[in-house]
């Protein structure tokens, strides 16, 4: 892989990092997408960025999960429900428009949808 390219994923994982943690804290912002998205391209730039990704206390469980059958945990999904219907709470009542908080709610309700569709690892996987 030509050396532009390595730096430019690199970049991308580094952003996609940042961006993950301001999701931790800021309410509908996603985490578990931006986290996806830096180890894969962690994977195709850099092997110790990826090994660190995949050993961390809080992201490792989730990216090994993934990647070891595109499994999510129920923990997981549960979290996810629950942030999203905190949201979806702040939203109905602050959006400017209906239709907004209608797209957004609906947006989100796919999300989950498709979430809890993921199968779960196996006991003590």
């Amino acid at each position: 892989m030509p050396l532009l390219v390595r730096w430019l994923l690199l970049v991308f994982a580094a952003l996609c990092l940042v961006l993950a943690a301001i999701g931790v804290v800021a309410p509908g912002m996603p985490t578990t997408v931006f986290v996806l998205m830096a180890a894969w391209a962690a994977a195709r730039s850099s092997p110790r960025l990826h090994r660190w990704l995949l050993n961390h206390r809080l992201f490792g469980p989730l990216l090994r999960n993934w990647e070891n059958g595109r499994t999510v945990s129920r923990r997981a999904k549960w979290s996810a429900t629950a942030a999203m219907a905190f949201c979806a709470v702040v939203i109905g009542f602050t959006a400017h428009k209906p239709w907004l908080a209608g797209v957004a709610i609906g947006s989100m309700a796919v999300v989950l949808a498709w979430l809890w569709r993921r199968p779960e690892p196996p006991p003590g996987g």
